[in-house]
């Protein structure tokens, strides 16, 4: 039997599917594409989570397309970021021309142009429907990674958090969470928290207002507050097909850090909403987290636990996720040992530091009969990919070089008129363009405030008033001396100048308070 039959037997017995898959492309061996040899990917292990890694001009991003829209087309909702905005071009059907036709034969099917239903959503509301999400919601861990708190800083945050749980005060917005920062250091709960969580001390809470406040300069704050988003709208179908919901953030390219992080706080909001699902044919929804260095760049370790724990147990309530980034090593170990699907474009070593990351790369393939790694892992073309994924049975499969199916929809942004005709068709997009202000933190320690020092100036008033009545009876000496005209007149002025100084020193508090906003 020649290599070529012997690869082509291989590749059909380890990536062989006789139910529902992703159909990626064909093997690649000696530079000759070998149709017979297709590389599929079962849609019940997509929900053991995967990575497309690569350098960047490699093909990532159209490796996105081909897989989200196979999974539309199964009837798999997909949740994406779009990067640069040209991920809305799957809603609008591509067009022909020869590159894709000789690439389709050479691959042994024919080209047929697609469109897929879309849903947009934008962090600032400009480019699609408002994602939100309440500070309760977000949490204090992955609101410290927004704000890179250090360790302390972020105990402090999640003693707020604690407090504001424990006495019923939601935190809504970021108004809500200065308000209590400022109530529990400065104001009148700062004895309260003393004596059952500890106190703050000014420069810790310092730091964390300067933080906040700089977030809202950076024009995201409006991420934080209610209509908040609702998970369940990212499981929508449309005639059978998938709708991939898209969040643009082709806006924020300088708040990657906010997005990313966003991104982590829906697959939290995910883990904690859905039910169990056990083991399903295909996923409830496959969940695509770009530009995933972010993420784990100088992450502190109870963010990581958190991701590694969500990353583990999320497969049970049916829902996949795929990390894309350039270099496999961006992603911690504990994390990349739960991906089962690996897709590895070109990797570039020009550097000392690229060396070193390629050969830790590489020992994380097994050995193969028809490739060197190292070198292949540096020769791949544009389109082309080093990939293993699981079959049905949840085995890796053997390690292929592929070249990889085209997209049929447009592979760019869509036209500007179609965008705004699917924005403006969008109940979504309407159901969250505006913003509610419920009651929360901010007001209740309002009037928890106004009440206290209305409840003072009663106090005082009943303290200073002479009593209109007495009942008579015999003096004796001590009260006669006691109850002088003279005596009585030096002890009102004592007392009302004691209570002037206590209370001009909360006066002068509570408008350093209010002022602070």
């Amino acid at each position: 039997m020649s290599d070529k039959q012997q690869f082509i037997e291989s590749i059909k017995k380890s990536y062989s599917a006789t139910q529902s898959h992703i159909y990626l492309g064909a093997g690649l061996l000696n530079g000759e594409i070998i149709s017979e040899a297709q590389i599929n990917l079962p849609l019940q292990m997509m929900n053991r989570h995967g990575l497309i890694s690569g350098a960047t001009g490699s093909g990532k991003t159209r490796t996105l397309q081909v897989i989200a829209e196979q999974l539309s087309d199964a009837g798999v909702p997909v949740f994406m970021s779009d990067i640069k905005g040209d991920l809305s071009g799957l809603g609008v059907a591509g067009t022909t021309n020869t590159k894709l036709e000789e690439r389709a034969k050479a691959l042994g099917f024919e080209f047929k142009p697609s469109a897929f239903p879309i849903e947009l959503y934008s962090l600032t509301g400009k480019t699609g429907a408002q994602m939100r999400s309440t500070v309760s919601e977000f949490g204090p861990i992955l609101l410290s990674k927004i704000f890179e708190l250090n360790d302390i800083q972020q105990g402090v945050l999640s003693i707020i958090f604690k407090y504001c749980d424990d006495n019923g005060l939601p935190l809504v917005d970021l108004n809500d969470l200065k308000k209590v920062l400022n109530y529990l250091t400065e104001g009148a709960g700062a004895a309260e928290i003393k004596e059952s969580y500890g106190k703050i001390s000014s420069s810790t809470s310092g730091t964390i207002l300067r933080k906040i406040v700089a977030l809202e300069q950076q024009g995201v704050g409006q991420i934080f507050g209610e209509k908040s988003f609702d998970v369940e709208d990212l499981f929508s179908k449309i005639d059978g097909k998938g709708v991939i919901s898209l969040l643009n953030i082709s806006d924020m390219q300088t708040n990657q850090m906010v997005f990313s992080t966003f991104m982590v706080s829906l697959l939290a909001e995910l883990y904690h909403t859905l039910p169990e699902a056990g083991d399903l044919d295909k996923p409830k929804l496959v969940f695509f987290l770009d530009e995933a260095h972010l993420l784990f760049k100088d992450a502190p370790k109870a963010f990581l636990n958190q991701i590694e724990q969500v990353i583990r147990l999320i497969r049970s309530k049916g829902v996949g996720v795929f990390f894309c980034t350039q270099q496999p090593t961006d992603v911690p170990d504990t994390v990349l040992a739960q991906l089962g699907n690996r897709i590895q474009h070109v990797l570039r070593a020009f550097t000392p530091n690229d060396a070193d990351n390629l050969a830790k790369v590489v020992k994380t393939y097994p050995k193969s009969t028809y490739y060197n790694i190292n070198n292949t892992l540096t020769s791949l073309g544009i389109g082309q990919a080093l990939i293993t994924v699981l079959n049905e049975k949840g085995i890796p499969t053997e390690v292929a070089v592929t070249h990889l199916t085209p997209p049929r929809a447009i592979m760019g942004p869509m036209p500007v008129k179609e965008y705004n005709d699917v924005l403006q068709n969008s109940d979504l997009y309407k159901k969250y363009k505006v913003a509610v202000d419920p009651e929360s933190a901010f007001e209740m320690l309002e009037a928890r405030l106004k009440k206290s020092q209305s409840e003072n100036l009663d106090t005082e008033e009943e303290d200073v008033k002479t009593p209109s009545t007495r009942v008579k009876k015999e003096k004796s000496t001590f009260e006669e001396v006691i109850n002088s005209p003279i005596l009585r007149s030096i002890g009102t002025q004592l007392i009302r100048s004691t209570f002037s100084m206590l209370l001009g020193g909360k006066t002068s508090s509570s408008k350093r308070k209010n002022g602070f906003f």
